[in-house]
């Protein structure tokens, strides 16, 4: 946390004076209140602004500032009072009404249609030759790569890649889930 700089930024930013016992309460309190500022946003980074926005506010109020040995305090209740004004001024998103609108999309598949494709998925695979059933139920149903599939059956990826794409083919032309697409 770096302290205001003791020149002027800008244009009309030479009215206010330089306070040298602001700069060195920000060095020595610095760490702390920026733990204070964490506690109330989950991002340090936000936290970082929130800290840097409440010592603004108290330098600018610095010669106000009666009783100098209250600071923490004083910068404690505009970092709440900072942070409490964020929360206020946030986007809504929600909005109350009086029907909750029905929710769009597709209804929900009948577990009966679901069970119905599983079996005939299972039926179409198990009429594949015994090495293609092997390649496709390692690739698909196991979800190993091409290259896990391969060194699971002593075969090269090549023969894995040709193989499951035979497989596939027969799939696509069985008749018994022809019906289901």
């Amino acid at each position: 946390m770096t302290p205001p700089p003791s020149g002027p930024v800008c244009a009309g930013a030479s009215q206010y004076a330089s306070y040298p016992t602001f700069t060195s309460y920000v060095r020595a309190r610095g760490p702390v209140l920026l733990r204070t500022a964490r506690s109330l946003t989950a991002n340090p980074s936000d936290a970082e602004d929130l800290l840097q926005t409440a010592l603004a506010k108290t330098y600018m109020a610095w010669e106000r500032i009666e009783d100098h040995r209250a600071l923490d305090g004083y910068v404690r209740r505009a970092l709440v009072n900072t942070r409490t004004s964020q929360w206020r001024k946030r986007k809504v998103d929600e909005y109350v009404c009086e029907e909750l609108p029905e929710p769009s999309g597709l209804p929900d598949a009948d577990p009966a249609e679901h069970q119905v494709l599983h079996d005939a998925m299972w039926r179409a695979v198990l009429k594949l030759p015994e090495r293609q059933r092997q390649m496709v139920v390692l690739r698909y149903y196991e979800d190993l790569s091409e290259a896990q599939t391969a060194e699971v059956l002593g075969v090269s990826v090549g023969t894995v890649k040709s193989a499951v794409s035979r497989a596939l083919g027969k799939l696509r032309e069985d008749p018994e889930l022809t019906p289901v697409r």
